[in-house]
C-alpha cells in the first residue's frame, strides 16, 4: 500500500528538480525542410494501392521517393511497420524515435531504425493534420507510444480469440508480399507508428488514452523514404478509435498508401 510509506522530509524538493529534455534539440540532425519542399516540386505518382477495411498491406517504396498514407473515406487510423527493404533486420524503432523526437510526431520529425543502424529511414514531409496540435486532454496525433493491438492481449483481457487485429494483419502483409513463413513473418512486425490516432497519458492515471481522431477524408501523412524501404500498414479493426458502448458499431473505412 503506497499509502503506508511516508513522505520523507525533502519530498517536495525533490520533484521540483530542473526538468529538461533526454536529447537535447540543439543536438539533433539538422532536417531541411526547404531541401523536401524541393523535391516535392512536380512529383508525380507512380503507384497506389487501397487497404481493405480490418486488413493490411505491404509495399515497397524506392529510396528518393515519396509516400502518402491517405484517408479516402470515413475516419480510419492506421499501423505502420517501416523496414530496410533488403534487410529487415533494421526495422523501425518507434522507442528511440520517441525519445529523440516527441510521443507524437508530424513534419521534420524522422522515423529511427533499430541498433546497431540507428539512422533516419524516413521523415515526415506533410501532415494535414498538423493544425490539431494538443487538446484539453493533452492528446495529438501519430503517436509512437502505443504497440499495436494484438491477439494475445485480446485473449487476456477478454478471454475471446479473434485475429483481425493489426498485429495479425501486418504478419498476414508479410506472409502475402514476401512469401515469407508465419513464424518468421511474426518476430519481423514490430512497435508501430499510429497513423492517424488521437492518443495521450490521462493527467490522473496516467493510463495510455485515446479518442476518436480527427481525420477526414482527403487528410494524408506524407513520407519521404531516406532509403529504399518495405512498408506494411494495417487499417485497424478500431476504425477511428472513438470510445464506444458495448455492442455499439464499429464502422471501419479502407487505407491508401500513394508513392510519388
Amino acid at each position: 500500500d503506497p499509502a503506508s510509506v511516508p513522505e520523507p522530509a525533502d519530498a517536495e524538493s525533490r520533484r521540483r528538480q530542473r526538468k529538461g529534455p533526454v536529447y537535447p534539440t540543439a543536438n539533433r540532425p539538422r532536417v531541411d525542410l526547404a531541401f523536401y519542399d524541393k523535391a516535392r516540386d512536380g512529383m508525380e505518382k507512380i503507384s497506389e494501392l487501397t487497404i481493405a477495411p480490418r486488413d493490411a498491406e505491404a509495399f515497397d517504396v524506392p529510396a528518393g521517393h515519396f509516400f502518402r498514407i491517405q484517408c479516402p473515406d470515413g475516419p480510419q487510423v492506421g499501423d505502420l511497420n517501416l523496414w530496410n527493404a533488403h534487410d529487415l533486420q533494421e526495422n523501425f524503432f518507434s522507442g528511440k524515435t520517441r525519445a529523440i523526437h516527441a510521443t507524437h510526431l508530424t513534419v521534420g520529425d524522422r522515423l529511427w531504425s533499430a541498433m546497431p543502424y540507428l539512422r533516419p529511414i524516413a521523415t515526415i514531409t506533410y501532415d494535414t493534420l498538423q493544425w490539431y496540435g494538443w487538446d484539453e486532454d493533452g492528446c495529438g496525433i501519430h503517436d509512437v507510444i502505443g504497440t499495436r493491438c494484438d491477439p494475445y492481449i485480446n485473449r487476456m483481457l477478454s478471454g475471446v480469440d479473434a485475429h483481425h487485429h493489426c498485429h495479425s494483419n501486418l504478419i498476414r502483409s508479410l506472409v502475402k508480399h514476401r512469401n515469407m513463413p508465419v513464424p518468421e513473418a511474426e518476430r519481423r512486425v514490430h512497435d508501430v507508428l499510429n497513423v492517424f490516432m488521437c492518443t495521450g497519458f490521462d493527467r490522473e492515471t496516467h493510463q495510455y488514452i485515446n479518442k476518436a481522431s480527427p481525420v477526414r477524408s482527403g487528410d494524408f501523412l506524407e513520407f519521404f523514404a531516406e532509403i529504399d524501404l518495405l512498408g506494411a500498414l494495417s487499417a485497424c479493426p478500431g476504425g477511428d478509435c472513438a470510445i464506444r458502448e458495448a455492442g455499439e458499431e464499429w464502422p471501419c473505412y479502407p487505407l491508401r498508401v500513394e508513392i510519388y
